[in-house]
């Protein structure tokens, strides 16, 4: 990770999105990892500390419902976006599993740089106290 700068994960499977999303991310200063796939994801989770994760929910061999339930079993602490395309049962799948936000693709950079300056400003308060 780098020093000073919030590491983000993200676990998106179409390339375009994944890409769009880097990019949008490394502008706003965050150090960024990938991975194409839940299973991918969650390897990286058992390697490196991560100070938020942005997953897709659906996905081949491990969801983004599974992503959110082992992050939130493991290490309740780190905030969890998850991104649908799919609609209201994917989202609310992810609601329930305790992801922090939920947003419909296509995800709006802007309301993007909200939730992670809101979410990462809780978790630092958080982690001072």
């Amino acid at each position: 990770m780098t020093e000073g700068k919030k590491t983000i994960l993200v676990i998106e499977d179409d390339p375009d999105v994944l890409s769009m999303m880097v990019r949008h991310l490394e502008h706003l200063g965050y150090s960024v990892l990938t991975a194409t796939d839940g299973m991918e994801g969650l390897k990286k989770l058992d390697s490196e500390e991560y100070d938020l994760v942005i997953t897709d929910i659906v996905m081949p061999y491990v969801s983004g419902v599974g992503v959110v339930t082992a992050i939130k079993a493991k290490r309740p602490h780190i905030p969890v976006i998850a991104i649908t395309g799919f609609g209201k049962e994917p989202e609310a799948a992810a609601m329930e599993k305790k992801a922090d936000m939920v947003l419909a693709k296509p995800v709006r950079m802007s309301v993007l740089k909200d939730y992670l300056t809101e979410l990462l400003g809780l978790s630092e308060k958080e982690q001072e106290s």
